[in-house]
């Protein structure tokens, strides 16, 4: 990576949605933390054309450097308490195998909190990862996030219940 490489989060385009259809079909080995199953991928083209996947709930953008897709980013509202009462924006990263390892995930969950900060009226986003995605956690608290803990037997993957480490960003953080 350079020092003209240029990150930046944009919408999703129509001549974008399959960028999707290859994430989805991304076999358990090549991609261990974002894989949920196969899924079907017409729904991300019908929700495309229903809401260019941003709405007041949440979004997706893609990650791009210099002009080319490397991933995406998504956020959903998590409610904490009864509806009205507060809730917090939930954060995902999925990049390309082939991009992880250099800084771009931090970049981009960085610069994701920003936008998500300057748009929505919330005091914390969160993210969770799983306990053995060590990379993730350190990309996660070097853009700003703190560790809250760990929630035990979260997420069904792989066949089974996964332990996830929750970490979050208040609104006044550094």
């Amino acid at each position: 990576m350079g020092d003209r490489d240029e990150l930046a989060l944009r919408p999703v385009q129509e001549t974008d949605l399959s960028y999707f259809t290859d994430a989805a079909t991304t076999a358990a080995d090549q991609d261990p933390f974002n894989f949920f199953g196969f899924k079907r991928t017409f729904t991300v083209a019908r929700a495309w054309h229903e809401d260019g996947l941003l709405t007041p709930e949440g979004g997706t953008l893609l990650v791009t450097l210099d002009e080319r897709v490397v991933g995406d980013v998504g956020w959903h509202a998590q409610p904490y308490g009864p509806p009205g009462a507060g809730h917090a924006l939930n954060i995902g990263i999925r990049l390309l195998p082939a991009q992880r390892g250099v800084g771009l995930g931090t970049r981009a969950q960085r610069m994701l909190v920003g936008y998500l900060f300057a748009t929505y009226p919330v005091n914390r986003v969160d993210a969770g990862t799983d306990v053995d995605n060590v990379a993730e956690q350190r990309a996660l608290e070097k853009a700003g996030f703190r560790r809250d803990g760990v929630l035990r037997g979260a997420q069904w993957r792989a066949g089974g219940w996964h332990d996830l480490v929750l970490y979050s960003r208040l609104r006044g953080d550094p």
